[in-house]
């Protein structure tokens, strides 16, 4: 079966997609940090290294779009400063992809991640090291611009959450020159790491100015819908994205592919029970915030400004998940090579 005779199963998605009124304000400046970065093509880039994207690849990927639908409500400052997240994690992606995943460099990218791990300190005011390329360059920024006074309590959370990130690149790389495909048990745990989903809560909390209740933060309740709301990320990616990581960087790590080796099922069959799982996942989200939630506000007696900041950051969090559904079915970046995306059902959104 080819990659073109494979139908994309139905993502539920029952969340509308708003977006951001800023959208055309970040727009005009959606070039601008990633080529003083050095991440696209133009000019010479810094210390004289090649760009990550042309032009063109760029603006196909249309990370504006992107930000813009996950942060619906955010401020032009907090937008810009997840969009140049957004814009990083994605030249890190590509970045290994070629320099490492396509030349089955391993020992190269156990070097690269180890320096990247210097440009993720724990402490404030840590020196870095002196960037050699794009992604460094890009990090070593981001780090003087995300932990001003209001987000100091972000370090070291979010410098564990892209360690795990950077990490996971290198694992999946081990994965794919021994042709180990991961565990199904294994590989859910593992898609957080890989997808960078530990760092989404954050964006959540950029973009609302709203905190999940320390009271809650460790419930059993919570942190199972914090699991949920990070596994519909990266799995639904992985169905989205099974053309470009499987048949064009020969990726075993993605959810069709654990699914297809562990029950021993066609591609078609593994597409559809990955469907299934990512819809169950959102469903559990939904539940918890529904069923589950509310009791443990009751029990748990927050002030009437921690339910309102509850209820702030959960409304971020399905904002996000529209933003990114809304993405993944519509995005160039996830179309075949030498065509169009495929057509993808979905439910309960419009894209506009």
């Amino acid at each position: 079966m080819t990659v073109q005779d494979i139908e994309l199963p139905t993502l539920r998605m029952p969340y509308p997609v708003r977006v951001n009124p800023y959208l055309p304000a970040l727009r005009e400046e959606a070039e601008t940090w990633a080529r003083e970065m050095g991440m696209v093509a133009g000019g010479d880039a810094p210390g004289g290294h090649r760009a990550i994207w042309t032009r063109s690849q760029f603006h196909a990927m249309a990370v504006d779009q992107l930000t813009a639908w996950t942060l619906p409500d955010a401020s032009l400052a907090d937008l810009r400063l997840n969009h140049r997240f957004n814009l990083w994690a994605l030249a890190w992606d590509d970045y290994f992809a070629s320099a490492f995943k396509q030349t089955g460099n391993l020992a190269g990218a156990q070097v690269f991640t180890a320096r990247l791990h210097g440009f993720l300190p724990q402490e404030p005011g840590a020196r870095l090291p002196e960037p050699v390329n794009a992604v460094e360059r890009g990090m070593a920024d981001l780090q003087r611009c995300l932990f001003p006074p209001g987000l100091a309590h972000w370090r070291q959370g979010l410098n564990q959450a892209l360690a795990k990130y950077i990490d996971a690149g290198v694992q999946e790389l081990a994965n794919s020159l021994t042709g180990r495909v991961p565990d199904l048990i294994e590989y859910a745990q593992f898609r957080r790491e890989s997808f960078a989903a530990y760092t989404a809560p954050y964006s959540v909390e950029l973009a609302t100015g709203a905190r999940i209740p320390e009271r809650l933060r460790q419930s059993r309740t919570v942190c199972a819908l914090l699991d949920a709301f990070m596994d519909y990320m990266g799995l639904a990616n992985d169905i989205a994205s099974y053309q470009r990581e499987v048949h064009d960087e020969y990726d075993v790590n993605n959810l069709v592919v654990v699914l297809e080796t562990s029950l021993d099922i066609t591609v078609q069959e593994a597409m559809h029970a990955a469907a299934d799982l990512v819809t169950a996942r959102l469903a559990h989200f939904e539940h918890l915030t529904r069923s589950e939630l509310p009791a443990l506000v009751q029990q748990t007696g927050l002030s009437h400004g921690e339910r309102i900041a509850l209820d702030a950051w959960l409304d971020g969090a399905r904002g996000f998940l529209s933003g990114l559904h809304a993405w993944y079915t519509g995005a160039p970046r996830y179309a075949p090579v030498g065509g169009q995306i495929p057509e993808q059902r979905t439910t309960g959104v419009t894209v506009r």
